[in-house]
């Protein structure tokens, strides 16, 4: 196992953005840059033997950066934070304070605000190059950033083992009540030369779904999944039952126990032999099949579109803030947030 740290030269708000290395003894390999917790590569062997990169991504960190990808930025492979997904009219209130945010996705806050933690340098704040690698990145989120409440001070540590299983631990603390719902946003093609999904076979662990508006705000509503096309409870092609113009962006209520480590989804591709299980401590996982993808230049110049990828954001329930009946998404500082979430990667056998 070991770890590398490489820095890219670039400098941003006074902090020098990092690539951090893990490698496994069998090869399989993971970079993460410090900017945004971005999972920049994460390099398997498929069944056929050849090495693969199973995340979407740039080849070199400057590209995270053009303006032409920020213009209609998909957040490909970073940290999202203080609040995943939608919070409907950018709106809460806590202890009896209301608090507005910035309005990003129509009247709703999106993965944030403006300017989220997948816009931050973070500090490394611990290498490990034990039986398993990992790396530890802190960033602490001041009093009224983005008009969230509260200093609050998160540890994110990826570690990758020898079963191939790339965990992510996240910890946070506050020192007055906030709201928070992190989840990572990378981009899965399981495919060997990529394309459209709609034929790797997804199965998600969960026998209701949430209602969303028209700006895919979540209501509060749970909708059994049987007998629609969100129902994933059983092994089929993504393509098969969807709507091809839209896709996938839904959030699936999975069947476990409140904070237990569990399997959530299983997706697999045939060509590849690739299987990706996500396991989580979080209660929901948000199934998004890329429709509004369009990054030109991606590795190796090859064009990301409309369909080119998967993401499984594992999180607590969108706009649980405003949603009493969902699990609290209020951290009080005499509380710790914790979260687990694990990307293993295996052969279809």
């Amino acid at each position: 196992m070991s770890v590398q740290q490489i820095p890219t030269g670039k400098i941003i708000d006074g902090e020098e953005v990092i690539a951090i290395e893990l490698t496994n003894s069998k090869g399989t390999y993971v970079k993460i840059f410090n900017y945004g917790a971005i999972i920049n590569k994460f390099i398997v062997e498929n069944a056929k033997g050849e090495k693969q990169d199973i995340v979407l991504g740039f080849d070199t960190f400057e590209e995270y950066l053009d303006p032409a990808y920020l213009s209609g930025y998909p957040y490909l492979g970073a940290v999202v934070g203080r609040y995943a997904n939608r919070i409907k009219n950018g709106n809460f209130t806590i202890d009896g304070e209301n608090y507005q945010l910035a309005q990003n996705a129509g009247t709703d806050t999106l993965h944030g605000g403006i300017e989220g933690f997948d816009k931050k340098v973070w500090d490394i704040v611990e290498i490990s190059e034990g039986p398993q690698s990992s790396v530890t990145l802190q960033y602490e989120s001041v009093d009224g950033e983005e008009n969230f409440p509260g200093n609050l001070i998160i540890d994110l540590t990826f570690e990758l083992t020898e079963n191939d299983e790339l965990i992510l631990s996240y910890e946070a603390e506050t020192d007055q009540a906030t709201a928070i719902n992190l989840t990572h946003h990378g981009y899965f093609n399981l495919a060997p030369n990529g394309g459209n999904i709609k034929d790797h076979k997804q199965q998600i662990f969960a026998s209701n779904y949430l209602e969303q508006d028209d700006n895919y705000s979540v209501t509060g509503k749970l909708i059994p999944v049987e007998g629609t096309a969100l129902d994933f409870t059983k092994l089929k092609p993504i393509g098969q039952d969807w709507d091809a113009e839209e896709g996938y962006d839904q959030t699936f209520v999975l069947d476990k126990i409140y904070g237990d480590l569990s399997l959530a989804t299983k997706t697999i591709e045939e060509e590849s032999g690739l299987v990706l299980s996500v396991y989580t401590t979080e209660p929901v996982a948000h199934l998004y099949t890329s429709k509004y993808l369009e990054v030109k230049n991606g590795k190796g110049g090859k064009d990301y579109g409309n369909f080119g990828a998967f993401c499984v954001e594992t999180q607590h329930h969108p706009n649980a803030i405003n949603i009493p009946s969902f699990p609290s998404t209020v951290l009080k500082p005499e509380d710790l947030y914790t979260q687990t979430t694990i990307y293993k990667v295996s052969l279809n056998r």
